[in-house]
């Protein structure tokens, strides 16, 4: 939590009491248990829908920051090698998880040489309708920021890998902060609402702040306590007996308050900070009345014994709840896979036999058995798999035995896995023969219809959503279009056979940005093994697709991963649509 206030009057901000459309929630004698998973098990009504978080890994995490902040001098501040390596922990746990993530360079309010901002989108769920949950990462220079604010950042990333874990059918989107130089006057924070366009902003309906959740004399506090937002958040310590009160001591002074400013409504947990606690706060919540919240609070001895356990497994439960209720959809998800082979193409003479690798993905709901089979391939060409069926999640080896009399040419195998539903990928098998060239188009999945493999890199922007439209399907690549800081990368590695004279790239690509003038400030690329070979930006947005061409005939006989970047500043929105891409020989 920042030190100094930064509170100003909010006009027309109303704070609307409403429980209305929650459960009926169970009643909870238990107010002050000593064991940190006690207060999770004594309301099982309430967590019947929504995950009990593991308190064990959330201190697991505490302790990685409190290594981080040990190596690099005892702090986090957001200017130092402490707030990056956090930022880099917290980040490769999510992307393993399957999240889009993005490092958000703070360009102006933000102490020079601060540390991005860490913004992490589960991608699924209504566009238009986000959720989210933020907690600052910095730490004050005086020491490691355990409790503050390590305890909201290690809360909020247990949750966010829970999520990704259990994988809910989603009615909202979930999107996660982390945020920079919080200790300096919410300035990551202030940051990134001020970047967002009007429309990003009211696609918000509520943000939630998590800042000291495990104070070790605390008391149980709620941002706007009777507001529509903080609903879930009162309704779930309600159900525990911890009779929450007003956070009064944190108004104005955490990163809730930058959201506040652009009229999003918000709300969080906090457990105190240097505030007393009251004879009255004493005899309900137990503690030390008189006594600091947090004695440590912006001092060295906020370390991983600074942290009161009970408060923080209430408290991410409470998170998880409000997550829940907020943005889980009440249908179970159905049972669905994936399939995808990798390579999608190979080569083979006549009489000889090539491998791929089948694999295949629970896309939702629970593991099934998946049947495979391959349909399309001509007289002579045989197509063995071992195992011949998986648990989705698993893989499975295709051997293809070309016959010793097998016309030369290119063929189109589709490779099928079958389970509760039908999901297919395709194989091109090219049957060398003497002289000549022998045409074939070689880039997997390019109109994005099969799902996201064999791209590989940032394949939530795969998909189909509300706002843009295919060249044809359904689906297509949706790079970019934040209007923040943010680079987006699609790519797949693929075999350009030799033999031929030339090898063509073309593609469909969709370009419309809230930009102006003539200075490209948001860019599209295509890239052959990191190198940039065609560039295109917000200058050349148009209505509709426009057929792009590019030569590939210097890589043919190589083995080449190619791909699409798009790299947004920190302004107004561009957005790089790619549809149909082929890359064929000839």
């Amino acid at each position: 939590m920042v030190l100094r206030l930064r509170r100003l009057p909010l006009a027309g901000l109303a704070l609307v009491t409403a429980v209305a459309g929650l459960a009926a929630l169970p009643a909870s004698a238990e107010a002050a248990s000593p064991h940190p998973r006690t207060a999770a098990a004594s309301a099982p009504a309430l967590t019947a829908a929504a995950p009990d978080i593991d308190v064990t890994r959330i201190q697991a995490h505490l302790t990685e920051l409190g290594a981080i902040a040990s190596r690099n001098g005892g702090n986090r501040r957001s200017t130092g090698q402490g707030y990056r390596d956090s930022v880099a922990y917290v980040k490769g746990k999510l992307q393993a998880a399957g999240y889009t993530v993005t490092e958000q360079a703070c360009t102006s309010g933000c102490t020079s040489g601060a540390g991005p901002n860490l913004i992490a989108e589960w991608p699924y769920g209504d566009a238009s309708k986000v959720y989210m949950f933020g907690s600052h990462l910095d730490s004050v220079s005086a020491g490691p920021g355990i409790n503050d604010n390590g305890s909201g950042s290690a809360t909020l990333l247990e949750v966010a890998l829970k999520l990704a874990e259990t994988r809910p059918s989603m009615a909202a989107r979930v999107r996660f902060g982390w945020w920079t130089d919080e200790e300096a006057g919410l300035n990551g924070s202030d940051f990134y609402v001020r970047s967002l366009t009007s429309a990003q902003r009211s696609a918000i309906k509520a943000y939630y702040n998590f800042d000291m959740v495990a104070s070790p004399n605390g008391g149980y506090f709620i941002n706007h306590l009777n507001s529509t937002a903080a609903a879930p958040m009162k309704a779930y310590w309600d159900s525990l007996n911890l009779q929450p009160e007003e956070n009064t001591e944190g108004a104005g002074r955490s990163d809730d308050y930058s959201f506040e400013a652009y009229s999003i409504p918000t709300s969080g947990y906090a457990m105190g900070a240097s505030a007393r606690k009251t004879s009255a706060q004493a005899a309900k919540w137990g503690g030390t009345a008189g006594a600091a919240y947090d004695g440590c609070y912006h001092s060295s001895c906020d370390t991983t014994g600074n942290i009161n356990a009970t408060g923080l497994n209430r408290s991410a439960d409470g998170v998880a709840y409000t997550l829940w209720k907020q943005a889980v959809s009440d249908t179970a998800p159905a049972n669905d896979f994936s399939v995808s082979a990798s390579p999608a193409t190979g080569s083979a003479d006549p009489g000889t036999s090539l491998t791929t690798t089948v694999s295949t993905a629970t896309t939702s709901g629970s593991a099934q058995t998946v049947t495979l089979s391959a349909s399309g391939a001509p007289s002579g060409v045989t197509v063995a798999f071992s195992p011949a069926s998986v648990t989705s999640g698993a893989s499975s080896t295709a051997t293809v035995t070309v016959g010793s009399s097998v016309p030369p040419g290119t063929y189109n195998l589709t490779i099928t896995g079958t389970g509760t539903t039908t999901h297919t990928a395709p194989y091109t098998l090219t049957v060398k023969g003497a002289g000549g060239c022998t045409a074939a188009q070689v880039l997997s999945n390019g109109g994005f219809e099969s799902g996201t493999a064999p791209w590989t890199g940032d394949t939530g922007a795969i998909g189909a959503f509300s706002g843009q439209t295919a060249h044809s399907g359904t689906r297509y690549a949706w790079l970019a279009g934040y209007g923040y800081a943010a680079t987006d990368t699609i790519s797949q590695t693929v075999t350009v056979p030799s033999g031929c004279t030339r090898a063509t790239l073309k593609y469909w690509l969709h370009i419309d940005t809230d930009e102006s003038g003539t200075t490209a400030y948001d860019t599209f690329q295509v890239k052959v093994d990191g190198t940039a070979k065609q560039t295109y930006s917000n200058v050349d947005a148009a209505t509709g697709y426009t057929e792009r061409t590019l030569d590939l005939s210097p890589y043919l006989g190589r083995q080449i991963t190619l791909g699409f970047t798009a790299t947004e500043d920190s302004g107004l929105q561009t957005s790089f649509v790619v549809d149909d891409a082929t890359l064929t020989t000839g």
